[in-house]
């Protein structure tokens, strides 16, 4: 039987549950060798007072997941950041259900802002892709330097910047409410060429890494690297 969940707005009812949170992002972030914007237990918090988090729970009343929304550049742009699931909950859909509430939110307190992530993962542009998100380039995303500072704690961030920020292991994808696709269309798109998006993405985390594994050969020799080679190729 399908696990049943509450997804709610948070509010400062809520604000105990900031430290398990920011500890699960960073314990899931080290799992999947990626780097992610690093937030403080009182950052969490003040989200959760001005209403701009969702978080869910068992019907038992148990911690589940949460996503907060963040706004850039005088709020044209907004990101939903920080999605995490707890791991006894997580590969059962509730992912989907909370970026589903997140946009939602998102859609009723910036209704002509522009809403865009960046993800390296396939499952998350699927989502994405579902709400009515297209992939787009760097250029088309926020340029406001207070977002990008918060991929400092990415382990791509050499390459992010190596790019100029025009180019990164991440796929940015955006739903502009002026000019998008309906999210079915975006849905089919997506089921027609997942296969080639994977593809796509393997090449061009390839084709970005490769400048340091020479770099890495030439400065280590046989040496085991531990560097972002180490948590993309297992070196």
């Amino acid at each position: 039987m399908e696990q049943e969940f509450q997804i709610l707005i948070a509010d400062h009812s809520h604000q105990d549950f900031a430290q398990i949170i920011c500890d699960e992002m960073a314990s899931s972030a080290a799992a999947r060798g990626t780097g992610i914007a690093k937030r403080s237990p009182e950052y969490i918090k003040e989200k959760m007072r001005e209403g701009k988090a969702v978080i869910a729970f068992t019907k038992d009343g148990i911690w589940a997941g949460f996503c907060y929304i963040e706004s850039w550049s005088h709020h044209e742009y907004v990101a939903n950041s920080g999605l995490i699931v707890a791991p006894s909950f997580r590969k059962g859909g509730l992912a989907k259900q909370i970026k589903k509430r997140i946009f939602d939110l998102s859609r009723q307190k910036y209704p002509e802002a522009k809403i865009f992530g960046l993800t390296t993962g396939l499952a998350v542009m699927k989502i994405n892709s579902d709400l009515g998100y297209e992939p787009v380039t760097y250029s088309e995303l926020t340029q406001d330097e207070a977002f990008w500072a918060g991929c400092k704690s990415c382990v791509n961030y050499e390459i992010l910047m190596g790019k100029d920020r025009k180019n990164c292991l991440c796929t940015a994808m955006l739903y502009d409410p002026k000019d998008h696709y309906e999210p079915e269309e975006t849905k089919e798109d997506f089921k027609l060429h997942s296969k080639l998006y994977e593809r796509f993405m393997k090449i061009k985390q390839w084709s970005l890494l490769k400048p340091f594994m020479k770099k890495e050969k030439e400065t280590n020799g046989a040496a085991k690297p531990k560097s972002i080679l180490h948590f993309f190729f297992n070196l």
